[in-house]
């Protein structure tokens, strides 16, 4: 018997179909890769075997997990079951965290409840808890809370309170989605040491194909709430047999058409950053050094030509937020100059940086907290349009927020839906129209595409090819994602601690990095083509 059944598992929400008929079984020590689009139903069917669904769900069929009927337990038997014997592991660490209670608290209170350890006891297992996962006490006191860590960190949390007891079976849903790549390789590293040494079984949620591919055994393909294709990971994902399965496979490797890249300009380049440096004051009792600053860009120079794509790519924290805030003239360089066709940004005021903001536009990475959800779309798209010289008539207004609308896909309709009314896809193209409204020559693009599931991921990039070829936009494209750097770029620079180590052209620097970092960058990007070949050669071996 295997240790987790799913069988028929249907589930609604009102009268909103969530899951239908989904067959699903782990056995001990496995991996099970559950992957699929935003809305697939991968989420609520972990949250179906925790017995954490919302009030308004209606499940049907059965879950049966080491002889226990999951849907009929009682809620005390759950309670029992969830942390000791299935631990789960979030997609956003910081909202799975108390951030009023310390790392160490957090950590022995499940270990407290389930085995009735006094405290000192129960401290003492966190701790060994939290040096397994790579928070040793020396460096990361137990005193310590979640906002005092990074994101790579709190995750590192999250992972030891669900593994604290060695629980059966653990579910991780998207552990990875927000981090560099070189930290979402540790943490995958991390979660396959403690499957293999603690022998539990892992039920692996993404919508990444190539994180699945290196570490899933078997997998399940999701979408509209159906089993699309199941099976063992390297047959399922090599063969492709159902339609579904092989546009995610496509997607994730997609390349869009884009204009011939740029050659070198003898002219004015668009954008030109010289000698650029940032600091920043440290607290006068900081613990970091005797330093009075921390420097978060150093000594950074490049140019941007016109209709050219540049992706500044580098782990978190790295520095690349803080430049592109400096290039959009929201924040100012301690050293150096920025120039924007030919006018020198850093010494003007608001008044004289209008007409470089109409021509340079910026676009975040999560576009819901961009918006006022009390607004239209209408009027959210047509905020730029105050740093026109002349402010169109409502007439005009309605008639430019259309066209907007209409060059990222949308209909001139959606003007009058509000923001909620619309997928994450289509709010990112909603993001996209505001930012071309005013036709600028630069986009700056913070992690545009990071929070996307592959298909939207691949809509979104294409999208981005074609105003280069429409509209001949230019792109300061800042991304972790390797992947997003080689489809979208002609150029690349690699950061590293605030400054530019390496730069080129995007598959020389991707294809031969030279230095560590970018080697480190490269050699963590998930590949799905790469993981498959490992794969199947481990196959062959064994």
């Amino acid at each position: 018997m295997s240790l987790l059944e799913i069988e028929k598992l249907s589930l609604s929400i009102g009268r909103t179909p969530i899951l239908q008929d989904i067959d699903l079984a782990i056995e001990e020590g496995q991996v099970m890769g559950l992957v699929g689009e935003s809305g697939s139903g991968k989420s609520m069917t972990a949250l179906a075997v925790m017995k954490l669904l919302p009030h308004a769900a209606r499940a049907s069929g059965r879950i049966r997990f080491g002889g226990i009927d999951i849907l009929s337990a009682p809620e005390a038997a759950m309670c029992r079951l969830r942390g000791d014997d299935i631990g789960m592991v979030f997609q956003e660490p910081m909202t799975a965290l108390n951030p009023v209670k310390t790392i160490g608290e957090q950590v022995a209170e499940g270990i407290r409840w389930h085995t009735g350890a006094n405290r000192a006891d129960a401290e003492a297992r966190a701790r060994a808890m939290l040096e397994r996962v790579g928070l040793p006490e020396r460096q990361f006191p137990l005193s310590r809370y979640p906002h005092q860590l990074s994101g790579g960190q709190r995750q590192r949390v999250v992972i030891a309170i669900a593994c604290a007891l060695k629980p059966k079976l653990l579910i991780a849903d998207e552990p990875t989605t927000a981090l560099d790549v070189v930290l979402q390789a540790q943490i995958l590293d991390l979660l396959r040491s403690l499957v293999e040494e603690d022998r539990m079984s892992l039920l692996l949620i993404s919508h990444d194909l190539a994180v699945v591919a290196e570490m899933a055994d078997r997998i399940t393909v999701l979408r509209h709430g159906r089993v699309m294709e199941a099976g063992e990971t390297a047959a399922a994902l090599t063969q492709r047999r159902h339609p579904y399965t092989r546009q995610l496979a496509e997607a994730s490797t997609h390349v869009p058409a884009r204009a011939a890249a740029l050659r070198e300009s003898d002219g004015e380049a668009l954008l030109q950053v010289e000698g650029v440096t940032r600091d920043y004051p440290l607290p006068r009792r900081s613990l970091l050094s005797r330093r009075q600053s921390i420097r978060a860009v150093d000594n950074v120079t490049f140019a941007l030509q016109p209709g050219q794509t540049v992706a500044l790519v580098g782990r978190s924290g790295c520095g690349k937020s803080t430049l592109a805030r400096m290039i959009l003239a929201l924040d100012r360089p301690t050293g150096g100059t920025i120039r924007f066709q030919g006018m020198t940004l850093q010494d003007k005021g608001e008044e004289a940086l209008r007409p470089v903001r109409r021509h340079m536009q910026v676009v975040f990475q999560d576009p819901y907290g961009s918006f006022d959800p009390r607004h239209r779309v209408e009027r959210l798209v047509a905020e730029p349009l105050h740093l026109l010289d002349e402010r169109p008539d409502r007439r005009r207004r309605r008639a430019l927020v259309a066209e907007a609308l209409e060059q990222v896909g949308l209909a001139a309709a959606d003007m009058e839906k509000y923001p909620h009314e619309f997928s994450g896809g289509q709010r990112q193209r909603i993001s996209i129209a505001r930012a071309i409204i005013t036709r600028p020559k630069l986009i700056v693009a913070d992690e545009p595409v990071s929070a996307l599931d592959v298909s939207i991921r691949a809509q979104i990039l294409d999208l981005f090819a074609d105003l280069n070829r429409r509209l001949g936009l230019a792109y300061l494209f800042i991304t972790h994602d390797l992947t997003v750097a080689r489809a979208v770029a002609d150029h690349v620079m690699v950061m590293h601690e605030g400054r530019i180590v390496e730069a080129g052209p995007a598959r020389a620097v991707l294809d031969q990095p030279r230095t560590q970092p970018a080697r480190a960058l490269v050699a963590a990007a998930p590949d799905l083509e790469r993981a498959l070949q490992r794969r199947l050669a481990r196959a062959s071996a064994g």
